[in-house]
């Protein structure tokens, strides 16, 4: 297993006293090691030495403890046996123990000296990075991963059979991220448990839960637009694909020609794949109640802190203390245990606070769209319309006037004509036009009205003071209309 693919030395450098050391030199390597402009992986000896001496530098690295491999030995001689004094020193110790120990591989081409890490180790050192930079993850991409890979495997056989493999892999490191998730909350229970420290426990929810451990869009999770909305989706085809004997099989010769194995161990390969996913996908439901209980508790240990963290009264825990110290003192016949906690109220029905409840998630509803029956619209339409005659405005008024004036510049009360129930209005207006306010700022300056001390008759429809009503010249002085001086005439 790992004896046959890594040196037996690798992880020496991180378990001794230096680790932090030799930590912050890996991690500036893995960023020339894996860069991805990177063509040849031959480094230069000299570009390797150069990056460790820039990363002894820059963290400023000035200490060093001897490892055991470092003292002077009767097989080994020659070992250092003094701490490094320059930036120099600490590149060359760093550089030989990396080299020793199979981080760094050298190789000699022509006159120069280059060097490279074997796969086995770039892949455990990829590892360690991830691990160190861990990264909200989200569970609406691995669903949508796992759900197109099955798709494209569907939808050609013979030429992308093989995503199905992929989509198993995902599955799997979805389930594996499902379980470090919950193993990440009981080691974070367990920590706030062992702490009494209110401000670590509040800072460590934050630091520890919301930022490493909760999933980006775990909210989206107690939602109806949920990831999980293509989990049906997806069972369903993976179910329809165990009885689908043609896909089924082609998929297997794909396997089968692709990974070059025989017939009968494509075939179990495909059937373990499709029922992976589906175990995974089945199970989900129980794993996320697991997590959410966990959840439900850490939230109420740190809800429970916050609380309490302000409500202690100075010189709370001397006083209990005594307190304890004088009953413990005392006998037990002598201490009247049920009046002292009435009196001090430690055990009561209103002291017991009451666990909160847990949310229920919302039930179906279906929006349907409402049809608004015909004939309510068109007795909308009426009464729109109803009103829109009612309504006056300057623009209405000036085109009536205009209609009546024709080419006169002026015109009696008793000429006007009432036709429609629009003239009628615009009429009952020409008499009052300054009562328009902004409606009839288009007026102002354009007519001018003199009153006569007489009623008149018009159209036989309206009896009102009379009044001639005369159209100004365009370039003469702006007037403001002349009201009726004796308020609403009789109509």
């Amino acid at each position: 297993m790992l004896f046959n693919k890594l040196p037996d030395e690798l992880f020496q450098p991180l378990s001794g006293q230096n680790r932090q050391i030799y930590q912050t030199v890996l991690i500036e390597l893995a960023d020339l090691f894996f860069d991805e402009d990177l063509i040849d992986p031959f480094i230069p000896k000299d570009l390797v030495r150069s990056t460790i001496e820039e990363a002894v530098v820059k963290h400023g690295i000035r200490t060093w403890a001897l490892e055991p491999d470092e003292l002077a030995t009767e097989n080994n001689p020659l070992a250092a046996t003094q701490i490094p004094k320059s930036s120099a020193d600490y590149t060359n110790r760093i550089y030989r123990r990396l080299v020793s120990t199979g981080w760094l591989d050298e190789e000699q081409q022509l006159y120069r000296t280059f060097v490279l890490m074997a796969p086995s180790v770039s892949h455990v050192l990829r590892t360690l990075i991830d691990i160190a930079s861990f990264q909200k993850k989200s569970y609406g991409g691995a669903v949508l991963n796992v759900l197109s890979s099955v798709e494209a495997a569907l939808a050609d056989p013979t030429g992308r059979g093989l995503t199905l493999q992929e989509a198993a892999r995902t599955a799997s490191d979805f389930s594996a991220h499902l379980t470090d998730m919950l193993l990440g909350l009981r080691e974070l229970r367990q920590s706030f448990a062992a702490s009494n420290n209110p401000q670590e426990i509040v800072r460590g929810f934050f630091d520890h839960f919301v930022e490493a451990i909760l999933v980006s869009d775990y909210k989206t999770l107690k939602t109806h637009n949920n990831p999980f909305r293509f989990r049906r989706q997806l069972l369903s085809m993976l179910k329809d694909l165990q009885f689908d004997e043609v896909k089924r099989n082609q998929l297997i010769d794909h396997y089968q020609e692709v990974l070059e194995l025989a017939n009968a161990e494509a075939e179990a390969k495909v059937d373990q794949h499709i029922a992976r996913i589906i175990r995974i996908f089945e199970s989900v439901d129980e794993r996320l109640a697991a997590i959410d209980d966990f959840r439900f508790r850490l939230e109420k240990r740190v809800s429970d802190t916050v609380r309490y963290m302000d409500k202690t009264t100075p010189g709370m825990s001397s006083r209990l203390s005594r307190l304890i110290g004088q009953i413990a003192a005392k006998d037990e016949a002598e201490v009247p245990l049920a009046n002292t906690l009435e009196s001090y109220m430690l055990l009561s029905p209103r002291s017991i606070r009451s666990a909160p409840k847990r949310r229920t998630a919302p039930t179906l509803k279906i929006i349907q769209q409402r049809v608004i029956d015909p004939e309510v619209l068109e007795l909308r339409q009426q009464f729109k319309a109803y009103k829109e005659r009612r309504e006056i405005s300057g623009k209405k008024l000036e085109n009536y006037i205009e209609r009546q004036l024709g080419s006169r510049p002026s015109l009696r009360a008793e000429k006007f004509n009432i036709d429609t129930i629009e003239d009628y209005i615009a009429f009952s207006y020409v008499r009052h036009m300054a009562s328009l306010g902004k409606k009839g700022q288009n007026l102002d300056g354009k007519y001018r009205i003199e009153f006569d001390p007489g009623y008149t008759s018009v159209a036989d429809m309206v009896e009102c003071r009379g009044f001639s009503l005369h159209r100004l010249a365009p370039l003469s002085a702006r007037q403001t209309p002349i009201s009726d001086p004796e308020g609403q005439a009789a109509c």
